[in-house]
């Protein structure tokens, strides 16, 4: 029987990989650690392999081969020292910028410091060796097949990038002796297209959105370029609250995308171009498109829903001009979105005092020309379902994605600009943690404050997330209940009164009816302000399940029913098996 390809999966993605970015030069120094990996480019016709028994000369001699031929080259060695022997010519590819892969094979990397024969720290590199170093584990499940594609893509791609040099990737293997694999499994190639690179084409059908995580507001030139793209190719830009796009085509997804009983597949896009940084809102994460394109100056590989193909290194202004052209104008598809997001907001029912039922009937009240920020998840939640008035500038401190700086960070911003209002919406648990800078006295009377006080992080009590299974209990430890004066009427009262702030309270709908107007008056007041709403936790939990089930169709609908005869958990574990 003929001996093929190893069935070490890692094994297998480096070199299909290597197949797919054309890399066919190997240079093999003997060895039993890296056998998986040499057995299956020999057996390969399409790898032009050499030997050399002494790594320093194989280095070398890879050097002169890429030299040469222009093209990138592979070493591959065994466990050991067998990699140190690399170093001065690696050393030369760097100081040359010559595509030298260095493989290097290795044993569990766990054993690293134990006495283990053969095995040393591979960890650390020399600045002067190589431009990236990665580890490619052995694949035990899809995420970790997910993350070796990922990262075997990573290093490739550093041959070439910024002038080229050389890469290494420490290859862990099992000592597998199955070499039954006869053709190399499925595996995503990622490109990365610089501006002087030739692009790939739009596909011609399917639909087109645009992903924009948080970003800086968009220039007014960036905004033209984008409209003019989705313009001539029917696409839709989704966004969030912190997206600072407000051009022709914005679409805010996350309250059709977030409704349990009812289909997202009119609002799916089948590629999706993703811009911008970290996003806050979940809810796009169950409307996934087949493929996306990354654009970002920093090239980096970026890929949160595991469906990335192609990543453009430059600005984002000089992919949408690019990709322009001279088409009609088309809305179909955002005709679509912004109609489902209209049946959404007509279906949804009257919601409990709650932190989403006040973004409901704020939104539209915040004045034009000024500045909101809102807490991480339940507060951004709330916010991201409705739409504000243009010239909203907003903002959420998603990047590292805390709690602890939320009203600090909103005060940051409003020394910009004394004349410029600065809202903040934030839950009592990142109010507390952040309450010192209320005492700054740089504090301008451009500031206010909106505290939803429900005397616990209500998130934990969201029927959807785990801590909710607790019932009280949860209360404790995992949702903090009762600190903080435990939701007492008087603290943050005096508190902000003795600080010099306007103080206004609401308890129920009617009192929060009565003095939001003054709130998010456009006029200046002498002093800052704080409003504290004292809302319960279960009417909170109960707002969002609301919200997230007002929307239903025929699909939605059997789901419905499947949770009233099954109960949630086994629906949700029959679903899987489904779409398995």
């Amino acid at each position: 029987m003929g001996k093929f390809y190893s069935s070490e999966r890692n094994v297998q993605i480096l070199v299909a990989l290597l197949k797919a970015h054309g890399i066919r030069y190997v240079i093999a120094s003997p060895g039993t650690t890296n056998l998986n990996f040499v057995a299956s480019v020999q057996c390969d016709p399409f790898f032009k392999v050499f030997s050399s028994v002494d790594e320093r000369s194989a280095a070398y001699l890879a050097c002169g081969i890429a030299s040469e031929s222009g093209e990138a080259v592979v070493l591959s060695c065994t466990g050991a020292t067998a990699s140190r022997n690399y170093i001065s010519g690696l050393t030369e590819a760097h100081y040359r910028k010559l595509p030298v892969l260095a493989v290097t094979s290795t044993q569990n990397p766990i054993k690293v410091g134990h006495l283990v024969p053969q095995v040393i720290d591979r960890s650390l590199q020399q600045a002067d060796t190589v431009a990236e170093s990665i580890l490619l584990r052995t694949v035990r499940s899809k995420d970790e097949e997910w993350d070796c594609e990922i990262k075997a893509n990573k290093a490739l791609l550093a041959l070439r990038r910024h002038g080229g040099g050389p890469v290494h990737i420490n290859l862990e293997t099992n000592y597998g002796q199955d070499f039954s694999l006869e053709e190399l499994p499925p595996t995503r190639m990622i490109r990365r297209i610089m501006p002087h690179d030739v692009f790939p084409d739009l596909p011609t059908s399917g639909k087109i959105g645009v992903y924009v995580g948080a970003h800086q507001p968009f220039s007014e030139e960036l905004t033209q370029a984008v409209d003019a793209f989705c313009a001539c190719h029917d696409a839709v830009v989704y966004c969030d609250i912190t997206s600072g796009y407000h051009g022709k085509y914005e679409f805010h997804p996350a309250l059709v995308a977030s409704q349990f009983d009812w289909g997202k597949e009119s609002i799916r896009p089948n590629l999706m171009i993703h811009i911008g940084e970290v996003s806050g809102d979940y809810s796009v994460e169950v409307m996934v498109a087949d493929e996306y394109w990354r654009v970002n100056p920093d090239g980096e590989l970026r890929d949160r829903f595991k469906k990335l193909t192609h990543v453009f290194e430059m600005e984002e202004i000089t992919f949408f001009k690019h990709y322009a052209n001279e088409s009609p104008a088309r809305t179909t598809f955002l005709d679509t979105c912004i109609k489902s997001h209209q049946q959404a907001l007509a279906a949804l029912p009257e919601l409990p005092f709650s932190n989403v039922w006040i973004a409901q009937q704020s939104a539209s009240k915040v004045p034009a020309g000024t500045t909101l920020h809102v807490g991480i998840l339940n507060s951004l939640r709330c916010w991201n379902y409705f739409d504000l008035p243009k010239g909203v500038r907003t903002a959420c401190n998603v990047g590292g994605f805390g709690i602890d700086g939320d009203v600090s960070t909103l005060i940051g911003a409003s020394l910009v600009n004394p004349d410029r209002l600065c809202f903040a919406v934030v839950g009592d648990l990142a109010f507390f943690y952040d309450l010192n800078v209320l005492g700054n006295r740089h504090v301008g009377n451009n500031v206010r404050i909106m505290l939803i006080n429900n005397g616990r992080g209500t998130e934990f009590h969201n029927s959807d997330h785990p801590a909710s299974k607790f019932g009280p209990a949860g209360d404790e430890f995992m949702a903090a209940a009762g600190h903080f004066g435990n939701k007492s009427p008087e603290l943050i009262k005096h508190y902000a009164q003795d600080l010099g702030y306007e103080y206004m309270c609401a308890t129920n709908k009617e009192e929060y009816l009565a003095v939001c107007d003054s709130f998010f008056s456009p006029e200046p007041k002498e002093r800052p302000v704080i409003l504290e709403v004292f809302t319960d936790s279960d009417d909170e939990s109960d707002a969002i399940h609301l919200l997230r089930t007002a929307l239903t169709d025929n699909k939605g609908s059997i789901k419905q029913l499947a949770r009233e005869v099954l109960g949630d958990k086994l629906t949700s574990k029959i679903g899987r098996i489904i779409r398995k």
